[in-house]
């Protein structure tokens, strides 16, 4: 099922007297392919859970519309829109077992979607299935883990076969090994099911794992949608590139004279066609390459070996942070001792934005 938010608008009323109301959704207008995975991502209060919530029905627009292929389901009550919710905490009943949980929406339906009780099991049990916790069906939630909870949580809502399906930050809630099993298996589901999927979080790095397009929002405004990989490699603004990428980008204050990026005094790059100006120097960490003759030089703070890759970990003056990171491969040696290192850089991992907009600067 195709979703379509065009120009949707979320105004709260403030909290405070006579301040203005509080735009969490400002003018968003996006189509979600039918079939696909989308990561919607952006750091917490950035209008991306609202933006579910007015998907799903929970909230009505100020303005703008919701489409579900042809149909405007924008007045169209939640529980009339054929979408499986999936909360942060689960949101199981304690004293109900697995099969009852995920059988509940089915008990619900009334009139022609009605189901006999042999229908609600097979389909329950298939849900069961689907997750892998067919083997703990007569259990109750307080003797699961987290894990398994969460794929009841994920079951009762494909029980329903529903058009579309919502995540809201559902791995917050597990420790590191079992939100790395946790997504592969929403991404294995959501394949099997072809069900359109909108799978809400703050980590940049869940996000580009699963999705087939990420939407990076920003203060409840749209900043850029595309193929993770291809975000990634090409971001719009400064921000996106801040915030996509671990380790994070490394940031410099530098200029352009004479079309070339300066970072203090050395020229770290050629920058053709562009005029003189002061910018903001971003470099990938991946981006540094071990060159003694290299036009940009770090002072050394320490050297970790990390199997495959070392992370050189430096300070420099212009940077925006106490560290800078350079990741290179292991098979270069650095002189841990070193006082400064230098280094060259590949263009492609370099970018520059406006220091005023921030907006990205193409060389």
């Amino acid at each position: 099922m195709k979703v379509v938010l065009d120009h949707l608008t979320k105004r709260f009323p403030n909290r405070t007297k006579g301040e203005p109301d509080v735009i969490a959704v400002n003018d968003f207008t996006f189509e979600i392919p039918d079939g696909k995975l989308i990561g919607l991502l952006g750091p917490s209060g950035c209008g991306k859970s609202t933006c579910l919530n007015l998907i799903s029905g929970l909230e009505k627009p100020t303005s703008g519309r919701v489409w579900f292929g042809d149909t405007d389901v924008t007045e169209l009550e939640p529980e009339n829109r054929g979408v499986g919710l999936v909360f942060q905490n689960y949101a199981l009943y304690p004293h109900l077992t697995v099969r009852q949980n995920i059988m509940f929406p089915l008990q619900n339906l009334k009139g022609a979607d009605k189901l006999t009780k042999e229908e609600m099991l097979r389909r329950s049990d298939e849900a069961a299935k689907m997750v892998q916790i067919e083997n703990l069906k007569d259990r109750k939630p307080a003797q699961m883990s987290g894990g398994q909870q969460q794929r009841v949580a994920i079951a009762r809502a494909l029980v329903k076969m529903p058009r579309v399906l919502l995540l809201d930050e559902p791995l917050s809630n597990l420790d590191a090994r079992l939100r790395l099993q946790t997504r592969e298996e929403i991404r294995r589901i959501q394949r099997e099911t072809g069900i359109t999927t909108i799978f809400v979080t703050h980590d940049q790095e869940e996000a580009m794992s699963i999705s087939d397009e990420i939407v990076v929002m920003k203060l409840g405004v749209l900043q850029q949608i595309g193929k993770p990989q291809e975000v990634y490699n090409d971001p719009v603004n400064l921000f996106v590139a801040q915030f996509l990428g671990t380790p994070a980008i490394n940031t410099f204050t530098g200029e352009v004279i004479n079309e070339k990026i300066y970072i203090g005094e050395e020229a770290v790059l050629p920058a053709p066609g562009v005029p003189n100006q002061n910018v903001w120097v971003g470099i990938r960490p991946e981006g540094f390459v071990l060159d003694e003759n290299g036009p940009f030089t770090l002072d050394l703070t320490r050297v970790e070996i990390m199997g495959r890759d070392t992370s050189v970990v430096a300070t420099h003056p212009f940077a925006q942070s106490p560290s800078v990171r350079a990741i290179i491969s292991s098979e270069n040696e650095v002189d841990a001792d070193a006082a400064r290192i230098r280094f060259s850089l590949k263009p492609k991992k370099v970018f520059i934005f406006e220091a005023e907009s921030e907006l990205r600067i193409r060389f």
